[in-house]
């Protein structure tokens, strides 16, 4: 029985491994290319490693797009999407979980359906709002999509679920009323929630290239993802220069993950206690 137990953990590890290196393999690459000549980069079989480190790529695609300014709009919009998604989330998330009204199943049905369509969907009608909103090209118009997300009140809602009654009746008892329960007891018991949404609707927002593509032209007012991609050549592009700039748009939210990664593990580890 010892050695299987043993047999069955070097396996499993050993799968891990593989799948780590898998995984892990492409942030390698991009950083091997960065420093590449645009011969060695396009080369056919690939080079690994290059003869000589080119670290010149790094001033050159720092002169040639403005990344102070994709440095402050994408950081403009995460936060404006983390705010938003944390404030309207939990409220929904918690009248669905705590509270009883009418139709109440037949409402989170229908925040359901939402994650089950495509975004790509939403992005007519969105386009049309912010139109009429005039917060086209403009930071205003990347927050737009992130106003409210049904994701982040199916987490959350999970989280209040598994709360006990007993706080909620202890806190009534003692004359709070349901604002009060839900600011000074339920959000706090819920931190580990909120945390992992932060960092899943702050990577969503990092990551996300359509929406800031169609809703602005103006190269100072993209984000780090859609700057990145007018480099994106027709016919050629310089591949250097682009796993440069994306070593240098990636390290910010890496450092995010890297300082939260407890708090993100921990949320999802307890997302799922009651359905």
């Amino acid at each position: 029985m010892k050695k299987g137990k043993i047999r069955n953990k070097v396996i499993i590890h050993t799968l891990l491994i593989i799948g780590a290196i898998i995984m892990i393999m492409p942030f390698v690459w991009m950083c091997l290319t960065s420093i590449k000549t645009l011969t060695e980069s396009v080369a056919v079989p690939p080079i690994l490693f290059p003869s000589e480190p080119q670290w010149g790529n790094f001033p050159e695609i720092l002169t040639k797009l403005p990344f102070d300014a994709f440095y402050i709009n994408t950081l403009l919009m995460i936060v404006g999407r983390v705010v938003f998604a944390l404030v309207f989330s939990s409220m929904a998330a918690y009248a669905f979980a705590r509270l009883d009204f009418p139709f109440k199943n037949f409402l989170f049905s229908v925040v359901l359906v939402q994650l089950m369509i495509p975004p790509q969907i939403f992005i007519a009608p969105q386009f049309l709002l912010a139109q009429q909103l005039g917060i086209l090209d403009s930071v205003s118009g990347l927050i737009l999509p992130g106003l409210v997300s049904a994701f982040g009140t199916f987490l959350l809602r999970q989280f209040f679920m598994g709360l006990p009654d007993e706080l909620e009746e202890a806190a009534i008892l003692d004359g709070c009323n349901q604002g009060q329960i839900f600011t000074r007891i339920m959000l706090p018991l819920a931190r580990s929630g909120l945390v992992a949404l932060g960092i899943f609707t702050a990577l969503f927002a990092f990551k996300d290239l359509m929406w800031p593509l169609i809703v602005n032209i103006s190269e100072d007012k993209m984000p780090l993802s859609a700057g990145l991609a007018t480099l994106q050549g027709q016919y050629t592009t310089n591949y250097p220069e682009l796993m440069a700039g994306s070593f240098l748009a990636i390290w910010p939210i890496l450092l995010i993950f890297i300082i939260f990664q407890r708090k993100f593990i921990e949320g999802i580890a307890t997302s799922g206690g009651k359905l």
